[in-house]
């Protein structure tokens, strides 16, 4: 039965509830860890500088700025874990882009102990320093030297191209190369130069156990008037130990010479489950922070606390407050990731049963695809859901599920194969999709396809470490019960349904419970104050108003944009063509305390005129009548209906026959004087104030007696009444 959940009140958590919070994730991971199962959690939560309209702060991945405000929440990031290396190392790269976007990052040990004790990084210092030709051939000589002394024969060599002085090494007896002074591969341009290879970065000469270091007095990408320090290029290490050895060498020799400061970049390093890697890159919009996985949900939430609280330090914000007031988040989202300490015990590929019935509960319980979701959602989003493409491939997803069903112990090449068609977006991009696997065991995405990981995007960037924490909580419970309890995976073909009902918050939250409840019955109930942070409806009420012992309460439902134009061609841009110009409501009448049960039906609400037709559901504590309201906010400059207007500001009249007068509340979507706003809001209160003042209440001394219109029967669905057709 559908439930009522109290909004929790903004004291939640001054009253001793953060210790509460965290009582309750130490609990949840006892109970992850009795049932002997490793489940790690990474995320990629995204920043963006809510202050700026510039270019890369609302579309673009790379801009002029992007790059200083990472340097400052990785500078504070470094000070929270001193004893770490700091990593400028490859970033993603898509068509159209000449070269990799940038990579920050921080490498550490799990343990605490330090793997870096050598000069620091240039952009954790402000003091200036000049570097003599002299000091930094003696650091190429010292770098040898140390590596000499570890039983690694080292040659230096220079070479025209940059960087300019070499040294090169083997780490085990086999001799070190035939012909140096012949083999060009020594002389191989700067890896940050050099586009990246359709097949993924390839270090040739590692993959012969030969390492290249290149050295230089500045980064590639330094520009003369750039703070400058002397950079080592790494090579690729096949493994942590080697790599933890090379840095300890590097730190070595430049301590002996004195070097005031030092830049490592090159490739990216190998991780393993006794270590942890943290980049920040740029992405549409935002910085997206790419966090090492955490090995439960209380170590999660001390380092997404840590990454919150840098990203402040840095200017950064998880949210945007728009000039009318609407909070969204970072435009970034806030993926989460669940994976093991190693590919071979992920739970994914240690279960095999466990992809399949996960995709299959998902299908279930469309709360879990929509409830916390961003803006942009459906087919054509970021994440559509697995059973929002064609009829005839929800078909063949439904038979795939079936025969890898018949199979007792799947292998890993069969369950990728099997699954990653229908896992993908309507171009076939396996990235764009609400549960990804391209990090299964993908053969087909070098270095890094097949780690055992499977990603959610279906997230909306939370606007709190406890709210992000709470989420992985969640879905680490979710993938537990399956474990525990294997059943063969049923399909739901939701049809129409899927974007009419489970539009309304109201119904996404009842499912919800559901969840919550067979958790909880499967004995990994998440406890009270994870589940008020993952039920906190701010984020949907736009406000209420209370008439008699009826309180009418409105808030924002969602809305499945459709794409201009077609999805392939829109596939390597920064963003996609969609139509945003249309809008959902939900609105819902409850009685107010002591009012009598069973007499909502006799309560009349309009809109522009027209009767909007309520369904009545039961809730444990007593009867809701809603229905959803959709119309066309703004009328776009392109898009689809280009003959329809824009229908704001709306009108909602609340009336009794044995009331007198009425409760009119208009709906404005920008500022019922008119006019623009003094720039965006400064703070929650700005932005509190100004979508208050768009939802006017007024109350009637008497009302027309006029019947009401009836909206024409294409406005109908089961769930929705859609202005557009009027």
């Amino acid at each position: 039965m559908p439930r009522q959940f109290a909004p929790r009140q903004e004291d939640w958590r001054m009253n001793n509830t953060l210790s509460a919070f965290e009582q309750a994730l130490r609990s949840h991971d006892e109970c992850i860890k009795r049932r002997d199962l490793a489940i790690w959690i990474g995320v990629e939560p995204t920043f963006t500088d809510r202050r700026s309209e510039a270019p890369e702060w609302l579309c673009n991945a790379l801009g002029p700025t992007k790059e200083l405000h990472a340097q400052q929440m990785l500078a504070e990031t470094l000070r929270l874990t001193p004893g770490a290396a700091v990593l400028r190392t490859l970033g993603r790269q898509y068509s159209k882009e000449d070269l990799p976007r940038w990579s920050l990052g921080i490498y550490r040990r799990r343990d605490g102990q330090p793997i870096w004790s050598g000069p620091s990084d240039p952009l954790t210092t402000d003091s200036a320093f000049t570097l003599s030709t002299k000091q930094l051939e003696d650091f190429w000589e010292q770098l040898a030297q140390r590596l000499d002394v570890r039983g690694w024969p080292a040659l230096l060599l220079t070479v025209e191209t940059f960087p300019h002085l070499r040294v090169v090494f083997r780490c085990d007896t086999l001799p070190l190369m035939a012909n140096p002074e012949h083999d060009t591969r020594l002389a191989r341009p700067s890896l940050h130069g050099q586009p990246i290879p359709l097949q993924g970065p390839r270090d040739e000469l590692a993959e012969q156990g030969i390492f290249l270091l290149g050295i230089s007095n500045a980064t590639l990408e330094q520009r003369v008037d750039d703070q400058v320090a002397p950079c080592v290029e790494l090579p690729a290490c096949p493994d942590v130990g080697l790599f933890l050895s090379l840095l300890e060498a590097i730190s070595e020799a430049a301590n002996i010479v004195g070097l005031p400061s030092l830049t490592l970049t090159g490739f990216p390093p190998p991780v393993d489950a006794s270590v942890a890697w943290t980049t920040l890159t740029p992405d549409p919009a935002v910085v997206e922070a790419n966090m090492a996985p955490a090995l439960d949900a209380a170590t999660f939430l001390q380092e997404t606390q840590a990454c919150f609280s840098a990203a402040a330090v840095a200017g950064l914000s998880p949210y945007r407050l728009h000039y009318n007031g609407q909070i969204t988040d970072s435009g970034g989202g806030g993926q989460i990731t669940l994976g093991g300490p190693t590919p071979d015990r992920s739970p994914f590929l240690a279960h095999p049963h466990l992809l399949p019935a996960l995709i299959a509960y998902f299908n279930r319980h469309p709360a879990l695809s929509f409830y916390f979701a961003g803006d942009f959602i459906g087919s054509s989003s970021q994440a559509p859901r697995a059973d929002e493409r064609t009829t005839d491939l929800f078909e063949e997803l439904t038979l795939a599920l079936a025969l890898l069903g018949r199979q007792r112990n799947p292998t890993p090449d069969l369950l990728w194969q099997t699954l990653s068609p229908f896992l993908a977006d309507p171009a076939g991009n396996p990235h764009r999709a609400e549960i990804n696997i391209e990090k299964l065991w993908n053969p087909y995405l070098p270095g890094r396809g097949q780690l055992g990981l499977v990603e959610f995007r279906a997230f909306r960037m939370p606007p709190t470490p406890e709210r992000l924490t709470a989420l992985a909580t969640l879905l680490r419970a979710i993938v537990a019960m399956l474990i525990q309890s294997w059943e063969a995976p049923r399909l739901i073909d939701w049809g129409r349904e899927l974007h009419d009902r489970f539009a309304l918050p109201f119904y996404l939250r009842t499912d919800l419970w559901e969840v919550l409840d067979e958790l909880a019955r499967a004995g990994l109930g998440l406890g009270q104050p994870l589940i008020a942070e993952l039920l906190d409806e701010q984020h949907y009420l736009i406000g209420e108003a209370v008439f008699g012992d009826c309180q009418l309460t409105v808030r924002r439902a969602l809305e499945f944009w459709p794409l201009l134009g077609d999805a392939l061609s829109q596939e390597h841009g920064h963003s996609r063509w969609v139509d945003a110009s249309t809008t959902r409501l939900e609105i819902s009448l409850r009685a107010q305390p002591g009012a009598p049960q069973g007499a909502l039906h006799e309560w009349q609400l309009t809109t522009n005129g027209y009767r909007l037709p309520m369904r009545r559901e039961d809730e444990l504590d007593g009867e809701t009548w809603l229905c959803g309201l959709r119309y066309r906010r703004f009328k776009p400059w392109t898009g689809l209906h280009p003959g329809l207007e824009a229908h704001g500001p709306l009108q909602l009249v609340l009336s009794h026959p044995q009331y007198p007068g009425a409760l009119k509340v208009t709906l404005h979507e920008w500022r019922p004087q008119g006019g623009g706003y003094d720039g965006l809001p400064n703070d929650f209160e700005t932005a509190a104030a100004r979508r208050a003042e768009r939802f006017v209440a007024e109350y009637l001394d008497d009302v027309q007696a006029e019947p009401p219109l009836e909206p024409q029967h294409e406005a109908l669905t089961p769930y929705t009444f859609d202005l557009r057709w009027l």
